[in-house]
């Protein structure tokens, strides 16, 4: 969890539950220190739901923050555990409930914006598929989502989807966890891999229409560059407004730390591009 003293001084958190905490610019007008949560948030404030890479440091998840913090946004960050994955049942069910978050009354009149690292992006598609089987109920929601960013997914073969259990979950046993869990999705492959698909299938038929962002590399063990670039050009065909930052060589999930200008850039770019506040931090 990004713990508070990860963040900057007129910052303020509120844990919602053991992997949901909700940031807030104290100094915003419309928000006193000391105020109760539902009278902090009142208005219409955008809301960036942030879903970070498994493993993430307070440090560097606060980094993040603070940059939507900073331009006017309140930050809602959901970790994803590596239990959601393996057992995609369970991943479905976070999805739901944070779904159900967002439609609460706390939250459903913010305007949206996702920001999904690594795993964090299969999350969003657990979300996703409970849209597309019933698109009326979540109508207003999508609509409400005025932009997404997605930095370094998980995305591509099962393989790679097993590299990456290998390096975030112990990446001293890396080669052992990743032939471990290539077994294991063969073993239980109703149970997993058509789960996955199914996921997969809700990303590439997104009911999401906002502008997309993607930052991704060539080097990524964990991302093929070349299936996020297929992706990529499939939105562009559904009518979806795409832009994409490939870099040769970087680091996964952690292009703001490798190309920090760079990364910054192409962000307040892509929130100018939506008539959002511009970026205000630069780290």
């Amino acid at each position: 969890m990004v713990a508070r003293a990860a963040l900057s001084r007129g910052f303020a958190c509120h844990r919602l539950s053991q992997h949901i905490t909700l940031y807030v610019n104290e100094l915003a007008p419309q928000v006193s220190p000391g105020r109760p949560i539902q009278e902090a948030t009142l208005g219409h404030k955008p809301l960036t739901l942030m879903l970070p890479w498994k493993g993430a440091r307070p440090q560097a998840v606060a980094k993040y923050c603070e940059i939507y913090l900073r331009t006017g946004f309140d930050v809602l960050v959901v970790e994803s555990e590596v239990k959601d994955f393996l057992w995609p049942q369970w991943g479905l069910a976070r999805g739901k409930s944070i779904l159900d978050l967002l439609h609460s009354d706390l939250f459903v009149s913010r305007p949206l914006f996702v920001h999904a690292f690594s795993i964090g992006g299969y999350t969003f598609g657990q979300m996703l598929v409970h849209v597309l089987q019933d698109t009326q109920k979540y109508e207003q929601l999508t609509r409400r989502i005025k932009g997404q960013v997605f930095d370094s997914i998980v995305i591509g073969s099962l393989e790679k989807m097993a590299t990456g259990l290998g390096k975030t979950v112990f990446p001293r046993l890396e080669s052992l966890i990743k032939h471990t869990s290539l077994l294991y999705f063969s073993l239980f492959e109703q149970q997993t891999v058509a789960y996955f698909n199914r996921s997969i299938e809700a990303c590439r038929n997104t009911p999401v229409k906002a502008p997309a962002l993607f930052f991704y590399c060539d080097n990524d063990a964990m991302s093929d560059s070349e299936a996020v670039e297929e992706l990529m050009a499939l939105w562009r065909k559904h009518g979806i407004t795409v832009a994409g930052k490939r870099w040769e060589k970087s680091q996964h999930a952690g292009h703001l730390k490798t190309h920090p200008q760079e990364y910054l850039t192409t962000l307040d770019i892509f929130l100018h591009s939506l008539n959002m506040s511009p970026l205000k931090a630069k780290m």
